[in-house]
């Protein structure tokens, strides 16, 4: 277990920081360039504070989750409710999943659904690839005892 806790942990931090970077400094910024360019020349966008807010909580909160998805794919591979060959049979019912999930938090607008549904899909297959190498160097080594064949029986 604790061979387990470590590595899930750190990369819990690091997706999480990777998940605050990625929005902040590329999905803000082109949301409001692509919002911008609806809007006539003449108009300067102006959201109050708790549209604000309330937008950037929510898109915080969505990429929060869709980071997290390497963490829950090796939790479940771990746990063996799943299998590394049978998230590999479910990536094409995974990317419908994302698409409609991305469709459902994100605003109306094609680039944050596309920015929130890409990386989606990105992380599971990385997930993907951190469960097959986890469950490769943390099985636990065949018991020699096991492996014996007691003397007391035929």
């Amino acid at each position: 277990e604790k061979k387990l806790v470590m590595p899930l942990v750190v990369s819990s931090t690091v997706l999480f920081v990777a998940r605050v970077a990625f929005c902040y400094f590329f999905v803000f910024g082109q949301v409001f360039k692509f919002i911008q360019g609806f809007a006539p020349k003449s108009i300067t966008a102006a959201p109050d504070i708790e549209a604000y807010l309330s937008f950037v909580l929510t898109m915080f909160i969505a990429f929060g989750a869709a980071f997290e998805v390497p963490v829950a794919v090796v939790v479940l591979t771990r746990m063996g409710l799943v299998t590394v060959a049978k998230l590999k049979e479910w990536r094409g019912y995974f990317i419908v999943v994302a698409f409609v999930v991305a469709a459902v938090i994100t605003p109306p607008d094609v680039v944050s659904q596309l920015s929130l549904a890409i990386p989606m899909c990105l992380l599971y297959e990385v997930g993907i690839l951190a469960a097959g190498v986890f469950n490769k160097y943390s099985q636990a080594p065949p018991d020699e005892a096991a492996t014996e064949t007691d003397p007391a029986k035929p």
